[in-house]
Parts: structure tokens; sequence; C-alpha cells
């Protein structure tokens, strides 16, 4: 079960990805904080109905830290910079990048955790990161000038500082899974976790706000500015980091993150979908949709 619940808070994040790249304007709020806060408020409803149902659990101190850990990683450090690299690189880009953060986890679920590792796995995880290899190889080709314009070298063009957000962002979801494997451990209760990590990365937000002007304009615009598709963005972050949090009570990191990999397949879907445009669909997106769905398959079938 935990396998499709990742495959489901994929295809929610590439969704949020698609949004994030249609409401958000460089120089304005992308709404990393909106999304922060509704990731909050559905949690906290959820596990207030939970809680009606089955009763409250008993704090865990160790797992309280952990979920706290988790939360600075995913929800302010992860969450802020994916949003900035959406907003920079644009949705099909931005989601090639950032699954660099299956490698990350799976090395540090096997590392850190003790994690399993077999030859499917294995062949999976060489699969899927051939894909990202021939979409990254096609965003890049995308960058070039048009005619009359000076080229651009490779440097110049991964010197966009999207294609930095997207590796820090990947780096401290895999750490922040781990954290909250950890914290599972002790309370497994996805809907607390992911509350309580909410809180934590809202009120680093904040503190960062009162010296960062940019993260103080993203404050104010939060609560001035309706955009309705950074809105979607956030019930679709949030409801994202809700599967995904409860697919870690039924798989491993390892699993759980290689099978998030179809986020960046989803979203050149969403993509499609949303612009009624096939342009982006070309052979080398299309071999790229071909490995990663060949490398699930290998994680998937057991």
């Amino acid at each position: 079960m935990g396998e499709w619940l990742a495959l489901c808070s994929a295809g929610c994040f590439a969704a949020a990805n698609v949004t994030i790249a249609r409401g958000a304007v460089k120089g304005h709020d992308n709404g990393a904080f909106l999304s922060i806060l509704m990731t909050l408020s559905i949690a906290g409803v959820w596990w207030l109905w939970r809680s009606a149902v089955h009763g409250f659990p008993s704090p865990d101190m160790a797992s309280l830290l952990w979920f706290g850990g988790a939360g600075i990683l995913t929800m302010f450090i992860g969450r802020v910079f994916l949003y900035a690299s959406v907003q920079r690189l644009g949705a099909v880009p931005a989601s090639a990048v950032k699954r660099l953060n299956p490698l990350f986890s799976v090395l540090l679920g096997v590392l850190l955790l003790g994690e399993a590792f077999d030859g499917a796995m294995a062949i999976g995880m060489l699969l899927i990161a051939a894909s990202f290899a021939v979409l990254i190889r096609q965003s890049l080709r995308e960058a070039r000038p048009a005619d009359g314009e000076a080229p651009r070298s490779l440097r110049a063009t991964l010197a966009n500082l999207g294609y930095f957000y997207g590796p820090v962002s990947a780096l401290a979801y895999a750490f922040g899974y781990v954290a909250r494997k950890q914290g599972l451990a002790g309370m497994p209760d996805a809907a607390f976790g992911t509350m309580f990590g909410a809180v934590v990365g809202a009120l680093v937000f904040v503190v960062v706000a009162g010296f960062v002007d940019s993260y103080k304009v993203a404050l104010r615009q939060t609560f001035t500015v309706f955009n309705p598709w950074l809105f979607a963005a956030g019930v679709l972050s949030s409801a994202g980091q809700l599967l995904y949090f409860a697919a870690l009570n039924g798989s491993t990191i390892a699993r759980c993150a290689m099978l998030s990999s179809m986020e960046a397949f989803f979203t050149i879907f969403f993509t499609v979908l949303v612009t009624r445009s096939g342009k982006q669909l070309t052979g080398p997106v299309l071999l790229a949709c071909a490995l990663g769905v060949a490398g699930t398959a290998f994680i998937v079938i057991k």
C-alpha cells in the first residue's frame, strides 16, 4: 500500500509543479509560505478527526524532535527551495532536477537506516537515473538562444539559480525523509507528524522573514493577495506531503523516494494538459518517460 500512496503523492506534487509555474512571477511571492500554512491546516484537521475517532496519541519527545527536524528540512528548506526552483526554471526542468531526491534518499536509507537494497532496485535506480539525464539534457538544449542571439555556454546555462535551488531542495527532502522515518518509529501518526513539522517550518519562515526582505514580502502577500494558481499549488503540495508521509508508514524510504520519480513524468502530462500543447512531447522526453516507467516497474513488482 505504501508504494501506491507514494505514486499518488508524486501525482499531487507534479500537479503542484504546474500550478506553481503558472502562478509564480519572478520577484514576487511564489506561494511557498502559503503552501506550508495549508499543509498545517489540512494535516491538523486530519489529525483532529483521526484522534477524535481513535484517541489522541501519547507524545514521544524523541519523535517530536525528529518531526521538528523533518519540518525544518522539508517544510522550510525543501519546500522554499523547490518553489524557487520551479519559479526560475519552469515545471518540467525543475521536476527533472528535483529527481536527484530519490538518489539521495536511497543512499541515505541504505547507509543510515540499513534498508535493504536488492538487484531489482539497483536496476530501477539506474533506469530512473538514465531518465533524469535525458530530461536534464533536454532542458539544457531548450535553453539554447534563438537565432541572432549570442550562444550560451553550459556554465552560463547552469548559472541559473534554479539549478542550485533544485539540488538543495532534493538533499533537504532526502534528509527530512530519514528524520520522518525515525519519528514515525516512535509515533506512527502521519497526520500529527506532518502537522507538527509544518508548525516548525512556518515558525522558521517567520523568523527568517525578520532578516530577509523577500521572505517579508512573501508573508505580507500571503494574507493580502489571492492567487488561485498558488492556492491550488498549496492544496496539491499539502496533499502530496501527507500522502508521502503516510507512504513511509507502509514502505521503506528507498522505495517511496524512487517511486516518487514518476513526478517528473506526471509533470509533463499535466503541463501538456494545462497548456493544451504537445510541443514538449519530444523524442527525448518520451524516451525519459519510458525509462522512468521501466525503472518504476522494477521497484513495484517484487
